[in-house]
């Protein structure tokens, strides 16, 4: 087929023909994103909070899903309900800090310390908390099912451990092993 000549039977494709089915191709997908800005249709974006003193904040409710608050100083501050799935939080300190209900599945919380702080109703599901310090801090109905804890804390916390997760279904107490210690 020759662009440009063609019989009946024969389709005629122009060049300009094919320049304006791209523009067309274009200027659609153009109109597809500015429709997915318009109604907000994009997935919340990881947040960096490294080395950050945080006070007062209230994330309560919000996605931070992979974000990050490395070596971060937070106290007095509401993550209630908060989705900190796979959010780095080494060496973070927390005081006076509202957790209840938080998903932090998968989060790292290594060497992270948690002072007079409510963990009570979490997911900690596959959480690696090597080192994390609970001191003070509630843990009612908190789940922690395959976290990777120190056994001296895993000792401590079951200590206080008490309740049912409302989200799994699993009791706290079980979610440490409690009774293999």
């Amino acid at each position: 087929m020759k662009y440009g000549v063609g019989t009946n039977s024969q389709k005629t494709f122009h060049w300009f023909d094919r320049a304006r089915s791209i523009a067309l191709s274009l200027l659609c997908i153009g109109f597809i994103c500015l429709a997915g800005v318009a109604v907000d249709v994009t997935p919340a974006r990881a947040a960096d909070y490294v080395k950050e003193t945080l006070f007062g904040e209230d994330f309560s409710g919000k996605d931070l899903t992979d974000s990050n608050f490395t070596l971060a100083t937070i106290r007095s501050s509401d993550f209630s309900r908060t989705n900190l799935s796979g959010v780095r939080l080494f060496r973070t300190k927390f005081k006076e800090v509202t957790l209840e209900g938080a998903d932090l599945r998968y989060a790292t919380l290594d060497s992270a310390v948690f002072l007079e702080s409510n963990l009570n109703d979490a997911l900690l599901e596959g959480a690696f908390a090597y080192n994390a310090q609970f001191r003070n801090t509630s843990v009612e109905g908190a789940d922690f099912t395959d976290v990777f804890l120190r056994e001296d804390t895993q000792a401590q916390l079951c200590e206080i451990a008490s309740g049912t997760n409302s989200q799994t279904g699993r009791d706290t107490r079980d979610t440490l092993m409690c009774d293999y210690l």
